[in-house]
């Protein structure tokens, strides 16, 4: 099973970017789908985007269309997930999940089975 350690979060103004890594190790990362979900308080964890085994394909929720990107490193077993223009409700916890079968395309339906402890991204106005 992979192991997962986000990094990169904290507190920024609204407009502003913010770049989210997960470093994944136990696993063969190169074949899995990769995806980051988020939870804001009160609410249920929810898909943000996912990027396929091979890296060809993404999958974004539409509130951060034109505005988050993912991307992964496979030489470094690194995935990341670049926000710009923030706004104060992208303020969540930030998931970084691995899908639980090789070669999946990343899509939101992924049954994703291994997840990270999370990183705060807090967005002020």
């Amino acid at each position: 099973q992979v192991q997962l350690v986000e990094s990169g979060g904290g507190l920024v103004q609204a407009g502003g970017s913010l770049r989210l890594s997960c470093a994944a190790s136990g696993g063969t990362f190169s074949t899995y789908a990769m995806g980051w979900f988020r939870q804001a308080p009160g609410k249920e964890r929810e898909f943000v985007v996912g990027i396929s085994w091979s890296g060809g394909t993404t999958y974004l929720t539409d509130s951060v269309k034109g505005r988050f990107t993912i991307s992964r490193d496979k030489a470094k077993n690194t995935v990341y997930l670049q926000m710009n223009s923030l706004k104060p409700e992208d303020t969540a916890v930030y998931y970084c999940a691995a899908d639980s079968s090789p070669y999946g395309s990343g899509s939101p339906n992924t049954d994703f089975g291994s997840w990270g402890q999370g990183t705060q991204v807090t967005v002020s106005s």
